[in-house]
């Protein structure tokens, strides 16, 4: 009896030629019916995969654009109003800013024609007072002449009397003396002084 009753034994290993063992592994020849059956049972389960393939691919696109048609109506639902917001924005503000254009288009006119007008009687001023300041100038210089000749007039006129009345006091003077001293003055009876020449005109 074995020890261990349990334990299979490994079978003998056959020392059997290799002949023998191409005979034993040879498969069955297979005929050409066969192989074209294997074919087409092939090409058959390909077909079928590709047309589970495109199935889902027919099911995922139909979800897909169901989705996409679903963002698409609820984006138009919320733009198409925002445009028609827009529009109807763009209609009423259209005529005040057109007449806003076309005030300031008439602002920007009369602006220009005024500013045209104050250059214009600026320039008109500026030739007036330069007239005006040649006229000054004018007079001006008429009057310091008048005065200056009227300065030298009265000078002369002054002076004259003066000189004339210096030579008097002076001749009296003179008389004064001699007739105090007794003697005439040879000197001043032969030539008056020339001072005193002067002044008698």
């Amino acid at each position: 009896m074995p020890l261990f009753p349990l334990e299979k034994r490994a079978p003998a290993i056959s020392h059997k030629p290799a002949k023998y063992l191409r005979e034993i592994i040879t498969m069955p020849k297979l005929d050409n019916e066969s192989i074209q059956l294997i074919l087409f049972a092939l090409i058959a389960l390909a077909m079928l995969a590709q047309a589970a393939i495109l199935l889902a691919a027919v099911v995922v696109m139909r979800k897909a654009f169901r989705a996409t048609d679903e963002k698409l109506e609820e984006l138009r639902s919320s733009v198409i109003p925002l445009i028609d917001k827009s529009r109807a924005l763009v209609t009423s503000l259209a005529p005040k800013i057109e007449g806003t254009v076309d005030d300031v288009a008439a602002l920007a006119h009369s602006l220009r024609v005024q500013t045209a007008d104050l250059q214009t009687a600026a320039d008109e001023i500026v030739g007036r007072l330069r007239t005006q300041a040649g006229r000054l100038d004018g007079m001006l210089s008429n009057l310091f002449d008048t005065v200056e000749h009227a300065g030298a007039a009265v000078s002369d006129a002054v002076n004259k009397p003066m000189r004339q009345l210096s030579g008097i006091l002076a001749s009296v003077r003179a008389f004064v003396e001699t007739m105090r001293s007794g003697a005439p003055a040879p000197s001043s009876q032969a030539a008056p002084p020339a001072r005193d020449h002067d002044m008698f005109v």
